[in-house]
């Protein structure tokens, strides 16, 4: 029966929610009643109760015996739609993908519904919980008992008489201050589930593309859609590390958006109303992050403040520490280095700091040349062309053809000082990280992975932000501006940041930059 399913059949989902909100809800409200009877109550359901104060596990923690009882109520509109053969695959994993998410919005001890759905769908109110709904069942224990719809208590007259009034003061509560804010956007359209609001067991993990998430292209898509009608960034993470109340807000685009010219003025607006958003709430810093502070976009974040130039807050774009940490992630004694990619400030940055320290600047076409020439002040002769499998050290920027590092030499080791990795192409090479560094132990919440990089690194332009913060430095770094690479350096170590081991067993400069 459950082979050749159609990917959608319209009478297949319209039977599945019908099958939901009729035997589903009617039997659980019932059974859950019945658990909380002092009979089952001590000897099962109490068990989940333990958390008055819920969060998103809380949801899943019940004994056997309960769960049994779950996953054979779900099983009546997958089983019942396959059996009769209107099932299909949307029908299926839509079903599973509500029911997972419903149950951890119930348990998230955060309400979030805005008042005004409530007012355009005055309906919902039976048909959907929310979860200072379900927070009242937690801590009074004798009411609210629907599973996702609250119909039955209403029916029954089983619904708290405070459920409205606990509503309307979640929803007044008083907005968190933070110090410090990253900006960034989202990546793929996959991304949206790498986010802690999305699935805790991609979330802990580096960004990378699941087969399964293929199947999920229904709520992918409808995802993208939502990120549309979303006109402001959002929270996305908080956290706080000495003494400092960080946030990471993100933009509800995806990274092709920024890369079509025609959406740069809409960017542009939706970045500017959180920078004036973050500097109402007396946010000291913000750091841009990803493609929020491209050249072509803002010019390095400099159109803000030509803007604004009365407001307080300060715009950083992280490159003094992107440079840094490509800097000290060099290994010693290397003599050359090979500059790959679009040259950027931080490209500028780097070449400039080589250029002292004697190391060879080598590019691959005479017009790369001439514009590092006319961009590095004291070169003292140490840029150059070079061939392509040369060097051994390749610092690696974006807009390069990565097809280059087929021609590469052996055991050659690749540093990227962009915000997105490169593809890896050779098993005989080494590949560094994205500039980014070890947090603290002392950061704290900090649980989900930044993209691509592993649990507790964090990139250079979020770290930038706090360090600017921490050391209160009252100037901008953003347009051309470049803070001294070196103090900039020894302020992210001294503040308890750690660099990235190099996977090769070379050591690495160290603060030489």
């Amino acid at each position: 029966m459950a082979t050749h399913l159609p990917w959608w059949r319209t009478d297949g989902v319209i039977l599945t929610a019908i099958l939901h909100a009729g035997p589903v809800e009617f039997i659980y409200y019932w059974l859950h009643r019945a658990l909380h009877h002092h009979f089952l109550y001590s000897r099962y359901h109490s068990h989940h109760h333990s958390s008055i104060v819920t969060e998103p596990i809380t949801s899943v923690i019940h004994p056997f015996a309960e769960n049994l009882a779950y996953f054979t109520l779900f099983a009546i509109p997958m089983l019942t739609t396959l059996f009769i053969r209107k099932s299909s695959v949307a029908a299926l994993y839509g079903y599973i993908f509500y029911i997972d998410v419903m149950n951890n919005m119930g348990h998230c001890n955060f309400e979030f519904f805005p008042k005004k759905l409530f007012s355009i769908f005055p309906q919902l109110k039976y048909l959907s919980y929310t979860p200072s709904f379900h927070s009242l069942h937690h801590t009074k224990f004798r009411s609210n008992y629907s599973l996702f719809m609250p119909m039955y208590d209403y029916i029954y007259g089983t619904v708290d008489t405070s459920t409205d009034a606990t509503y309307e003061n979640c929803l007044k509560r008083a907005k968190e201050a933070a110090d410090v804010v990253h900006l960034t956007h989202l990546t793929t359209l996959d991304s949206i589930y790498q986010l802690r609001l999305g699935f805790a067991s991609l979330a802990s993990n580096p960004q990378t593309s699941k087969w399964y998430l293929r199947l999920m292209w229904p709520f992918t898509m409808c995802s993208m859609f939502i990120t549309w009608i979303i006109g402001r960034a959002f929270i996305l993470e908080s956290n706080t590390f000495s003494d400092l109340k960080v946030q990471s807000w993100i933009i509800p685009r995806f990274t092709t958006q920024y890369l079509l010219k025609r959406q740069s003025m809409t960017l542009n607006n939706l970045i500017e109303e959180a920078i004036t958003e973050a500097e109402l709430s007396g946010v000291k810093v913000i750091s841009l992050g990803l493609l929020n502070q491209t050249q072509e976009l803002n010019a390095y974040g400099e159109l803000y403040i030509r803007r604004f130039p009365q407001m307080k807050i300060k715009i950083v774009d992280g490159s003094s520490l992107a440079a840094a940490i490509v800097l000290n992630s060099i290994p010693k004694g290397t003599n050359q280095v090979f500059l790959r990619g679009k040259f950027n400030k931080v490209a500028f940055a780097m070449a400039n700091a080589l250029c002292k320290r004697n190391v060879q600047v080598a590019v691959l076409h005479k017009d790369e040349l001439k514009e590092l020439q006319r961009r590095v002040t004291k070169s003292k002769g140490n840029l150059a062309l070079s061939p392509i499998n040369s060097p051994k050290i390749w610092l690696v920027g974006d807009g390069w053809d990565e097809d280059e590092q087929l021609n590469a030499s052996e055991g050659s080791l690749f540093i990227p000082f962009s915000h997105f990795p490169p593809k890896k192409m050779r098993k005989d090479c080494f590949y560094h990280y994205t500039p980014a560094m070890i947090t603290p132990t002392t950061f704290m919440n900090l649980h989900s992975c930044e993209n691509w990089l592993p649990r507790r690194v964090m990139s250079a332009w979020r770290i930038a932000g706090i360090i600017h913060a921490l050391e209160r430095w009252n100037v901008h770094e953003c347009g051309h501006t470049i803070l001294c690479i070196k103090k900039v350096w020894e302020a992210s170590i001294r503040h308890g940041f750690q660099p990235l081991k190099i996977p090769t067993n070379q050591a690495s400069i160290g603060s030489d930059y």
